[in-house]
């Protein structure tokens, strides 16, 4: 049966048909015309038409809607990501369905619809970018698995412009002064990630069995790898960081994991989040607030600024490209001694050429 719904102040008519797992929906401005297509079609569908005397046949798309494309693709995200990407586009198709309609078909999107959802948001070209790039995604792997209609439309769609905003890095004074005020478990925190250049994800799943005090050793685990699957690696520790594990080893909370919660009703539990940290504690020592990203990016600045080569920086920071390391670099320090040598101009002067000499007339008188 066709059911009503509302576009504005405009009222449609969805007529929809059902044969085994086959749907198909399509819009009419009357129920009566809905109603007529449902017959139509439903007739079409279980007493087909011999095909006309030709070599080709028309292929046939199925008819799958922007909920069930959604809830597939986020079933399959859960097993492959980490909660908070998966979070991440759950929130996408939530404000994608609620823009379009979750009955919508999914390979009937038109370029119109996607560029109205992104046009219709007040919110910055950035954010409105990664929902973009979310859904482009996610219909490729719709492409891939369910059969949607290819080309993908979302990556046909042009980027808005965006005004990003560089990540705050503190100066290293503000970290030490961060450093002092912090206290306990917080404290070693904060000179694990300066003194690894870790990711936060991989600084609280860390368990003490991925670090190695005997040969000063801690085993970092992550998945930024195209697929997803962990990857681990073994990086040296210093010997300031092991004499504060081996005291956090003697005062921390009985746990396989080497940070967990200290209190409330998780106490004793490993992180699944971190809130607060270490900006609170930024505010207590009176500095302007920073991440734990920004301290992976303060580590990269401070070898810079002490004429480490960027390609150990790269090995530090374990990014696959150098040109990824190079962004992470603070104040272009790395090239300041380049820069001194135009101090005083050219030294040269310029070579004047000789010029030429007339040649004496010898003519006959």
């Amino acid at each position: 049966m066709p059911y009503k719904r509302k576009r504005g102040s405009k009222i449609q008519w969805v007529g929809q048909i059902r044969i085994g797992d086959r749907r198909e929906t399509r819009v009419f401005e009357t129920k009566k015309k809905a109603k007529e297509w449902e017959s139509e079609r439903r007739e079409e569908l279980t007493n087909p038409e011999p095909p006309a005397e030709t070599n080709q046949l028309e292929e046939t798309i199925p008819s799958i809607s922007c909920h069930k494309w959604a809830t597939r693709y986020l079933s399959f995200c859960v097993r492959k990501y980490v909660p908070k990407v998966v979070s991440e586009k759950r929130n996408v198709f939530s404000r994608f369905n609620k823009a379009i309609g979750p009955d919508e078909d999914a390979s009937a999107l038109t370029l119109k619809q996607i560029l109205a959802y992104m046009e219709n948001q007040e919110r910055s070209g950035h954010a409105i970018n990664k929902d973009l790039k979310n859904l482009q995604a996610a219909y490729n792997w719709g492409i891939k698995y369910l059969g949607l209609k290819a080309p993908n439309p979302f990556a046909l769609i042009d980027r808005l412009p965006e005004e990003r905003v560089d990540r705050y890095v503190p100066p290293e004074a503000e970290f030490w002064k961060v450093y002092e005020k912090a206290k306990g478990q917080d404290k070693v925190l904060l000179l694990f990630f300066l003194h690894t250049a870790a990711r936060r994800g991989e600084v609280y799943k860390l368990k003490w069995s991925d670090i190695d005090f005997w040969s000063r050793k801690i085993r970092l685990g992550t998945r930024k790898n195209k697929d997803s699957s962990m990857e681990y690696v073994w990086i040296p520790m210093t010997e300031i960081l092991a004499e504060t594990m081996e005291g956090h080893k003697k005062t921390a909370l009985s746990s396989e994991h080497v940070f967990v919660q200290p209190s409330g009703r998780r106490k004793g539990q490993p992180y699944t989040e971190n809130r607060g940290f270490p900006q609170d504690v930024c505010e207590k020592a009176k500095v302007k607030p920073f991440g734990c990203h920004a301290i992976r990016h303060l580590t990269a600045s401070i070898l810079a600024q002490n004429n480490v080569p960027m390609k150990v920086i790269q090995e530090i920071l374990r990014h696959k490209k150098l040109s990824t390391t190079e962004g992470y670099v603070r104040g272009l320090e790395s090239v300041r001694p380049h820069l001194e040598l135009l101090k005083g101009g050219l030294k040269k002067k310029a070579v004047q050429k000789p010029s030429k000499k007339k040649k004496a007339s010898g003519g006959v008188h």
